[in-house]
Formats: C-alpha cells, sequence, structure tokens
C-alpha cells in the first residue's frame, strides 16, 4: 500500500458523507447510518473499528443505511483494504435478506461494488448512492419477462389502437395516403425493421443479458426506434427514468422536440439544466454527454442508480475513450446508438499509432466492447444498403472534382513551392492536402470551388432555384471566405433575389448559429423562397459550416452537399453523407390550388480533396466533372488589414536598467487582483454572456484569445491568471469560463483531478485487485516524465528505489487481468496517451 493511502474506514466514511448519509444528527437531520451492534457510538465518533477495520472480527463491519422513517434501505459490508470487496458478498446477502432489505454496496476503500438483490449481480460504482436515489430505485420493480413478451407493432408509437379504416387492406396497401394522413396527424408508425431493432431487446434480455447496441444507417430513424425502446421499458417497469445522451448542444432540443412528438401522451421529457430539479419529475432526460463530463458533473449531480436505462446517441463518438466512464457510471441497462458500421474499415491491414484511422479503430471496438459485442455484430444493424433497398434511403451521386493545386496536394509528392532562405539560398516548400487554409492559402482555389458547385448544384424540383445545400469548410475564417464568394456569385447570377442572403455562415462564432440550423430545416432561414410566392423553402439556400450539422441533423430536404475540406475520420464521413441520404416529397399548391408533388430521388455529394477515394478502394462514381483551369470574371476579394492601432517601431531602444527579483509561489497581489478585474469585466461582457447563455463556449473562447489577451497595458493570459490563482497546474480557458458564471465554485488542485481521473479508468476497466498500486503508477506517470521515460522503455529495475511507485507494485501489475490483452503496466499507459490531458498536470 502506498504511503499516502488513507485507511479503509476513512475512505468508506468519506464516501457515505458525500452521498449524504449521516453518523450523526446535524443541522441536515438525524442520523441515517448505524453500525453493527457491538460497534461503540460516541459523539462525533465511531470506537472499536480501528482506521482500517483492524479490530473487528474477520476484518468485517455491517453498516445499515437507514430510510427517513429508520427503517434499513441498504446494506454497506465494509472491510480491510487487504481482502478483495466480494469476500462479504454471501455474509452481506444473508444480513440483507433477514431484514429485508433489497440493496448491498460492498467495498474496502478502494474498490466498491452495488448489488440489487431483485435484479442480478454485483456490478462497480465509483460513488455510493443517496438515500433520494436508493428511495427512488426501491419503487422501480424490473421483470424481464414482462419486457420480453411485450406486444410491440408498428402503432406502438403512434396510437393504442388503430381505427377500423386504418385496417383495412387497400387503405393499408396505399403508401401514398397512409403517408399523407400520417404526416397531417402527426402519427409515426414503427417501419418492418424498427419492429426487428426492438425485438432484437427483448430476445437479448431473454438471454440474460442488459447490454444493446444498434448500428443503423443515418436516415433510418435512430431516434424514433428509441422511442420505442424507451416505451418498451417505461410501460413495462423496466425503467423508471431514462438518460439520453447526445454528443452535441444542438441536438439536445431536437431530441426533446422528437421525444414529446413520440411520446408526449404517455412521458415527460425534459433538457438537463444547471441547477434545476426538474429531471427528477422527468421521466425522460436529455443532455450532452460533454455537460456531464466538464468537472464529473455527472457524479456531483446524480447518483449510480438514477437512470435505469441509459442510451447514447452516436455511440462511437460520445463515449469515446473515457467518456464512457459517463456510461458505465450508472447501474441499468445500456442501449448505444451508432450510424458507423465496424467492418467500415475492412480494407486497412497496417496502420500506425499517427495515423487518425488508427484512432477511429480504438473507437469503434471500445463501442463494440462497451455494449457486450466483441465479436463484431450488434444487437441489430440496419445499413444503408438495405435502407437504399427498401426505399427508405437515397445514395448520393459523388462528384469528384479537384483543380490543379488540389491535385498536387493530394499526390504523394504534394504541392512544390520555391523560396529564399534568409541566407539567399533557394529552398523548395511542400504542402499537402492536409495544409489548405491552415498553411497554404489560395482565393483563386476557393473561388473555383464555388463556381463549380454553382454551375453543378442540383436544383430545387418546385422553385427551380439552387437545392438546399451545406457546404463543410476547414476553419472558421474560410467559412467565412466561402460564404462571400457564394454570395456574390448569387449577385451577379440572380440580382435582386437573395441581397447577400444566398449563404449564411453556421459556426460556433456566429450569434444564434443554432437557432440557423433550426431555421433551416423548417425552410425559414433569412425567410421563405422569393421564385415562388408562397412555397415553403428557405430563402437562405446554403449553410457554410465546420463541424456543426454533421451528426443528428435532420434535414431531409437537403440536395448537395459539399466537402471542400478533406476528412480524416470514418464515421465522421459516414455522418456527413448521410445528410443527404433520407427521402423526401416537395409539395407546393399553387393560386388556383392545383397540387404539385416532387420526389427526392437523389442528392450530389461534392468531394473537392478525394475523401471518397480515400475512404473506398473501388468506387464507382456516377457523375464525374472536368474542371475548367482557368476562372472567368475573377470575384472580387477583402484586402489583407492590420488592426487598428498597430505600431511597428524601427528605432534603437537600449536597456538602461536590469534588476531581478524573485517571485514567491503564492504570486504577487497586483496579480490576484487581476483575475478578480478579469472576472468582473467577462460577467458584465455582452458578448461572453450571450453566448455563455446559448453554451456556445467555442465561441466565448476565441473571443477571449482574440480580444482580451496579450493587450496592451496588462497583456493578460492563462498563465497569469494560473499564476494569480496559486494553481499546482494548468489552467484551461473553459475551467475560467466555467468559474465565472458559477458552473464550478472551485478551481481543483492537481491531486483532486488525478483521482477523478483514475476514478474514470476504474468504471471503465473494472480491475478486481492491485487497486493501490495500480493508482500510483497512474498518478506518477501522469506527472513524472522521468518514469514515464522508464516505463516506456521497460527499465523496470530502476523502480528497486523510488519514492512514488516500489519496484514490488511494478511486478505486481506486469501480469494479465480481467481477460486483458495485456498487463495493466502497458494498459494504463497507453490509456493515459489516449485519454488524459498530461499537459493538464503540469505547471
Amino acid at each position: 500500500m502506498g504511503k499516502k493511502e488513507a485507511f479503509a474506514r476513512i475512505k468508506i466514511n468519506k464516501l457515505l458523507e458525500e452521498a449524504g448519509w449521516r453518523f450523526f444528527d446535524d443541522k441536515n437531520g438525524q442520523a441515517n447510518i448505524s453500525l453493527e451492534t457491538n460497534t461503540k457510538m460516541k459523539e462525533n465518533h465511531i470506537d472499536n473499528l480501528g482506521e482500517n477495520f483492524e479490530k473487528t472480527k474477520n476484518g468485517f463491519v455491517d453498516f445499515l443505511l437507514n430510510d427517513d422513517r429508520g427503517f434499513p434501505i441498504c446494506v454497506l459490508e465494509a472491510k480491510k483494504e487487504d481482502l478483495h470487496s466480494l469476500v462479504g458478498k454471501e455474509q452481506a446477502r444473508r444480513y440483507a435478506k433477514s431484514l429485508n432489505v433489497r440493496f448491498v454496496i460492498l467495498s474496502n476503500g478502494n474498490l466498491h461494488y452495488f448489488w440489487d438483490l431483485e435484479k442480478g449481480s454485483p456490478v462497480i460504482i465509483t460513488k455510493f448512492p443517496t438515500l433520494e436515489s436508493l428511495g427512488t430505485f426501491k419503487k422501480y420493480k424490473p421483470s424481464p419477462e414482462t419486457l420480453i413478451n411485450e406486444v410491440v407493432e408498428d402503432n406502438y408509437i403512434a396510437i393504442t389502437e388503430m381505427p377500423t379504416y386504418m385496417k383495412d387492406p387497400d387503405w393499408l396497401a396505399d403508401g401514398e395516403i397512409r403517408d399523407d394522413f400520417n404526416k397531417r396527424n402527426n402519427l409515426r408508425f414503427l417501419r418492418k425493421y424498427q419492429i426487428k431493432a426492438v425485438k432484437s431487446i427483448q430476445e437479448t434480455v431473454k438471454e440474460g443479458k442488459d447490454r444493446f447496441l444498434f448500428e443503423m444507417a443515418t436516415g433510418t430513424g435512430k431516434t424514433l426506434t428509441s422511442a420505442a425502446v424507451i416505451k418498451l421499458f417505461l410501460k413495462t417497469g423496466n425503467a423508471s427514468r431514462v438518460l439520453f445522451l447526445v454528443d452535441r448542444i444542438e441536438l439536445e432540443n431536437q431530441a426533446k422536440e422528437d421525444f414529446y412528438t413520440y411520446l408526449k401522451n404517455n412521458y415527460v421529457t425534459v433538457v438537463y439544466k444547471e441547477n434545476k430539479d426538474d429531471w427528477k419529475k422527468a421521466d425522460i432526460v436529455v443532455t450532452t454527454i460533454q455537460s456531464l463530463m466538464f468537472n464529473n458533473k455527472y457524479k456531483n449531480l446524480f447518483s449510480p442508480t438514477d437512470f435505469d436505462l441509459v442510451i447514447s446517441d452516436e455511440a462511437h463518438r460520445s463515449l469515446g475513450g473515457n467518456s464512457r466512464a459517463v456510461f458505465e457510471y450508472f447501474v441499468g441497462y445500456k442501449l448505444g446508438l451508432t450510424a458507423t458500421p465496424k467492418d467500415y474499415l475492412k480494407n486497412i491491414k497496417e496502420i500506425n499509432d499517427r495515423d487518425p484511422r488508427e484512432i477511429e479503430r480504438r473507437q469503434l471496438m471500445d463501442t463494440y466492447t462497451t455494449f457486450g459485442c466483441k465479436s463484431g455484430d450488434p444487437t441489430f444493424r440496419y445499413s444503408l444498403v438495405d435502407g437504399v433497398k427498401e426505399g427508405y434511403l437515397i445514395n448520393p451521386i459523388v462528384v469528384d472534382a479537384r483543380t490543379e493545386i488540389t491535385t498536387k496536394l493530394l499526390s504523394d509528392k504534394g504541392y512544390s513551392v520555391m523560396g529564399i532562405d534568409d541566407e539567399g539560398n533557394n529552398i523548395e516548400k511542400l504542402f499537402s492536402h492536409k495544409d489548405f487554409e491552415k498553411k497554404f492559402f489560395s482565393e483563386e482555389t476557393n473561388a473555383i470551388f464555388c463556381k463549380t458547385f454553382m454551375e453543378n448544384a442540383l436544383r430545387d424540383p418546385i422553385s427551380g432555384e439552387i437545392g438546399k445545400t451545406i457546404i463543410f469548410c476547414v476553419s472558421q475564417n474560410h467559412a467565412t471566405k466561402v460564404t462571400q464568394i457564394l454570395n456574390e456569385f448569387a449577385d451577379k447570377i440572380y440580382p435582386n433575389k437573395y441581397n447577400s442572403d444566398f449563404a449564411v455562415q453556421v459556426t460556433s462564432v456566429i450569434s444564434e448559429a443554432q437557432q440557423y440550423t433550426k431555421n433551416f430545416k423548417h425552410n425559414g432561414l433569412l425567410g421563405t423562397s422569393t421564385f415562388i410566392e408562397g412555397y415553403k423553402t428557405s430563402k437562405a439556400r446554403i449553410c457554410v459550416t465546420v463541424g456543426m450539422m454533421t451528426t443528428g441533423y435532420d434535414c431531409q430536404d437537403l440536395l448537395n452537399i459539399c466537402l471542400l475540406r478533406p476528412i480524416f475520420s470514418p464515421s465522421d464521413f459516414v455522418q456527413i453523407k448521410g445528410r443527404g441520404t433520407r427521402t423526401y416529397t416537395y409539395y407546393y399548391k399553387d393560386v388556383h390550388r392545383e397540387e404539385l408533388k416532387k420526389n427526392k430521388e437523389r442528392f450530389k455529394l461534392f468531394d473537392f480533396f478525394g475523401n471518397c477515394e480515400y475512404f473506398e478502394d473501388k468506387y464507382d462514381y456516377d457523375e464525374v466533372i472536368e474542371l475548367p483551369k482557368e476562372i472567368t470574371g475573377k470575384l472580387k476579394s477583402e484586402p489583407t488589414t492590420y488592426d487598428k492601432g498597430s505600431f511597428e517601431n524601427f528605432s534603437p531602444d537600449p536597456l538602461i536598467m536590469l534588476h531581478e527579483t524573485q517571485v514567491g509561489y503564492e504570486g504577487m497581489k497586483i496579480d490576484r487582483k487581476l483575475y478578480e478585474k478579469f472576472e468582473d469585466e467577462m460577467k458584465n461582457d455582452d458578448f461572453v454572456r450571450r453566448n455563455y447563455e446559448e453554451k456556445n463556449y467555442e465561441a466565448i473562447e476565441d473571443y477571449i484569445k482574440t480580444e482580451i489577451f496579450e493587450k496592451p497595458n496588462e497583456y493578460l493570459n492563462l498563465q497569469k491568471l494560473q499564476k494569480a490563482l496559486n494553481l499546482d497546474r494548468r489552467l484551461t480557458l473553459r475551467e475560467v469560463i466555467a468559474k465565472i458564471f458559477g458552473d464550478i465554485t472551485e478551481f481543483k488542485s492537481k491531486d483532486q483531478l488525478l483521482e477523478e481521473e483514475f476514478q474514470k479508468f476504474i468504471s471503465i476497466y473494472k480491475p478486481e485487485n492491485n487497486i493501490v498500486s495500480m493508482k500510483n503508477l497512474f498518478k506518477a506517470y501522469i506527472t513524472d516524465g522521468d518514469i514515464r521515460n522508464k516505463i516506456d522503455n521497460k527499465r523496470f529495475r530502476d523502480f528497486v528505489v523510488n519514492p512514488k511507485i516500489s519496484l514490488d507494485e511494478i511486478k505486481e501489475l506486469n501480469v494479465k487481468e480481467n481477460n486483458n490483452a495485456e498487463p495493466w503496466i502497458k494498459v494504463i499507459p497507453n490509456y493515459i496517451k489516449d485519454y488524459v490531458k498530461i499537459n493538464t498536470f503540469l505547471i
């Protein structure tokens, strides 16, 4: 055991107190913990236990956790650190049953299990449940048989009983009439494959499993299918509350609106907001994984038993890395949704750790492992090919377009530029496609991209104007340039039709960007069409973005998707391409009340950076455009300008004084005052406050970096703020923003953050032995570069004398456990390299 480790009793007492349990009466209420009869209780302390339960028989002690009426609700079986947490399992079961208690906690201070005696086996937890959570969980009476036997048909979501006329074979056979009726009455019927998905869960539960993975192509209705699954669990009593995790802020309200549409007659859905208890009254809680991860909010706000079913949308992304800790924290059923098939990487044979495809592979394999699908077969699969075959999805027309420059950028050699170095020698500088709009800038190339798109884009089948489009750019600045070029083209081609409303930048720095995405979806972005009066389609035809609108964005009438950037993640490529695969019927009723309907039969995917070629060895391109080598009608561009007030000095400025003073670790008073002043200014800054309310943290960070930091007088930066706050590790701008607006009450120390990171690791890998040694290695590897070097180079003998971790502990961890492919001495460093930001723990 490490010298700095607290004993088991101290750790268990602290965990109980953190969860709101009380040994003694205090201002919060009466004591609700009682101990075995041979343990003496004295005011404000406990006798006859010792620091590590060394004075108790066999090292065991029973804590009884009681409800508000004094009745036992949970048995806590505690033991010494050198005993496994599960050693007292059967003893605890007997004791709990003798008291008619349903719940058991097993702990040795380092590893903790929660056991619902009515449900299954003990599961690892990283925080003790609260009394309130256990009280709610006690009312939850799972019945797998009820879930398995529930009848699920196509009207499971729409209505309880279909009217007689809807059962008529002629009515059912006329798909257009039926679909029109459903749409007008806001009804949603499950498709055959969606019913199969729900039934696959029933079959899996029958096998005794509690984890499920749906692999469904974009556009096949994962949210509707999820609604059916949620209803299945809530209706049959196998869940009392559901947590639905998304990976983007803009998807929170979209998911809420969808669940409200599908389940409003039976269940309450809320989006979780800080400092509100409305989630306690809800059946379905929607929130982002990032929100719960920040500052370990999921542990601070929820108990492990608060949700009985947890669903992760875009699981391959939202549960990547240590985000899985959130998922593993809760003890209920788990469902993952993904649109990215594992076999998408089937042709990749040799990849190194620096290749982005290796990261993708790890994410996908982590996803399959998390949901008990190590074989690579999900609980249910419905692919893009399946959807296209059955008429639910549309494949793209791929437009592979390359300019002279991009062709060279994409070549093995790259694009060559000759220059002269400081010594007057001729030098060659090479750029690749990764450098576009980052190191290599070309207005001419951007113009030809836009011109090619304008000349070849699919048109709206009703109005004839360019169809609704999403364009994906490299950066915010790139998006700004492209938006301007497109609007200039539109002014020339369609005079007085758009007035710079043709293309709109929709990125995180744009105020109300999230609302723009909704307006675009509902055909009201910057008004409606000026081509045909009364036709419901957006006046703005193009949204130019970077990372928004990639996953989960449902805009069915999209006709064009344009890639003005290279993409390196297969899942990103699949998601972006999937924005256009949905079917749609364009509808218009003219002044004479005559109806016009046109079905969306295709969409175009403009690819200017060979992304399709990158991801697929062979691809049958439906359309390839040969680009002109020259552009006619050169477009104007904004000249490069310098910030006002800048000054370049050419006069000598000799040093006339040099005096050194060592400032102590506590910093100077002026530094501390500097932070207070900065905090006040940010609280009163309209831009910062407005974007904080919209959860647009990226825009706030960009604003502070460009408009606040490194300005004359104070030359403020993160390092100065860190020094002013006397922190023993690096500060992040996201933390500063959270502290200013009360999301967090304090900046955590290095050791607090290390403990939190280790708990995430524990919840994901669930080790059973050598926890203390693992923690010592985990902390030492992160904080000590010399130890990292020794571990990475397998210089284990150097640990014969080491104050942080001993050779004996190294030996303990150099063995395989839990069916791991590798020993902990390798697993821990790899985990840290992949998922822990080591720089955060440095000064």
